[in-house]
C-alpha cells in the first residue's frame, strides 16, 4: 500500500478533471458557459478548490531581447474545499465573465494568425500535484471592431499578423497586462507613405479607443518614422457611419500630424524603425520577467502546439 500511496501522490490513480464549454465561442463582454466535470480516483481525495483562468501567449521585450510567455490573465474560482469520494462524479457549472478588453482571435471563423487562447481549468488537491485541463476558446470580435477591420479590408489593406504585447499605451486606460496588435501590410493607394499599419483595440462597456501606428516611408530628404493616432469610438456608432471614410481618414490624419503626436506620446523609435519594439514611446516601462503570471511559453505551449494555426479569409497572412 505504501507504493500506491506514492503513486496517489504523484497523481496516479487520483482524481481527474475534465471542463466541457457550452460553446467554446464568444466575444468581449460576454460569458463562457460550461461545467467542470470531476471524477474520483482510487481514494477519497480532498480537493481544495477548482479554479478556471483564461490564457494566451504574450510577447516579451527586455534588454535587447523578445521572447513568448504564456499568461493567465482573468481567473476565477468555481469551487472551494470538497470531498470527492473514489469513483464519485461531480459537475460543477460555471459562468466566466469574458472581459471587455479580451484579444480577439476569430473573425469571419478564421483564426487570426499569432493569436492563442485557452481556458485552463486547475484541480489543486491536498498533498499531490496540480491537475490541469485546457480547451481553446474563440474570442470574436464585437460589431465596432468588425465594422473597422473591414474597413481596412475594402480599403484594401492585407492581414499580415497579429499578437499581444506586455505593457501599457501610455495614456488609454486598461485593465489588462498587454494589449493586441493586428498588423496590415499597406494597400496601393497608401503605399507612398505607409509600409504598414498596427491597429489596436482597447475596449470597454462604453465604447472602443482605437490606437494606430502607422510605419510611414522616408522621403526624398527625410528618415521613415512611426505616426500614431487615437480615436474614440462609441459602440452606439456601428451602423451611423461609412467605416471606409472614417479609417482613411484616421490613416490620413495620423500622418499628417507626426510632429505633434510625437511630443505627446514621447520620443519616436528613431529614423528608420522597422517592427520589432511594440509601441516605442508610447508604451510605459512595463515590469519585465515572470511577475503577473508570466510563465516560460514551454509549460502549456504542447497544449497549443498544431491547434491554433490559420488566417482569416481574404486578409491574407502572407509573412
Amino acid at each position: 500500500m505504501v507504493f500506491k500511496k506514492m503513486l496517489s501522490a504523484f497523481g496516479v490513480g487520483g482524481p481527474s478533471v475534465d471542463t466541457v464549454l457550452t460553446n467554446p465561442n464568444t466575444r468581449p463582454g460576454l460569458t463562457l458557459d460550461g461545467q467542470v466535470n470531476l471524477v474520483g480516483g482510487d481514494a477519497e481525495a480532498a480537493i481544495e478548490q477548482v479554479v478556471i483562468g483564461l490564457v494566451t501567449r504574450v510577447e516579451v521585450e527586455g534588454h535587447d531581447t523578445e521572447y513568448a510567455g504564456t499568461m493567465e490573465f482573468h481567473r476565477m474560482v468555481v469551487s472551494g474545499p470538497l470531498q470527492l469520494a473514489p469513483k464519485q462524479q461531480l459537475s460543477i457549472p460555471f459562468q466566466l465573465p469574458v472581459p471587455w478588453e479580451t484579444p480577439i482571435t476569430d473573425v469571419y471563423g478564421q483564426r487570426l494568425h499569432g493569436m492563442t487562447m485557452g481556458l485552463r481549468t486547475e484541480l489543486a488537491v491536498a498533498r499531490a500535484v496540480d491537475k490541469s485541463d485546457l480547451d481553446q476558446v474563440a474570442v470574436h470580435p464585437l460589431p465596432v471592431h468588425e465594422r473597422i477591420l473591414e474597413a481596412f479590408q475594402r480599403l484594401g489593406f492585407r492581414f499580415k499578423h497579429a499578437d499581444l504585447e506586455r505593457g501599457h499605451i501610455r495614456g488609454v486606460q486598461q485593465t489588462l497586462p498587454f494589449y493586441q496588435e493586428i498588423e496590415f501590410f499597406a494597400s496601393p493607394q497608401y503605399a507612398s507613405t505607409i509600409r504598414e499599419v498596427e491597429l489596436t483595440f482597447v475596449t470597454s462597456q462604453r465604447g472602443v479607443e482605437v490606437i494606430l501606428e502607422c510605419d510611414k516611408r522616408g522621403g526624398f530628404l527625410s528618415a521613415g518614422h512611426d505616426a500614431f493616432g487615437r480615436y474614440q469610438v462609441s459602440h452606439t456608432d456601428v451602423d451611423r457611419v461609412d467605416w471606409a471614410q472614417v479609417v482613411d481618414g484616421w490613416l490620413r490624419e495620423t500622418t499628417s500630424r507626426y510632429g505633434s503626436l510625437r511630443s505627446q506620446y514621447g520620443p519616436s523609435h528613431g529614423h528608420g524603425h522597422s517592427r520589432g519594439h511594440g509601441m516605442g514611446g508610447m508604451v510605459a516601462g512595463a515590469a519585465l520577467g515572470v511577475a503577473g503570471g508570466m510563465i516560460a511559453g514551454e509549460m502549456i505551449e504542447d497544449a497549443f502546439e498544431g491547434d491554433f494555426g490559420g488566417d482569416f479569409g481574404d486578409f491574407g497572412g502572407d509573412e
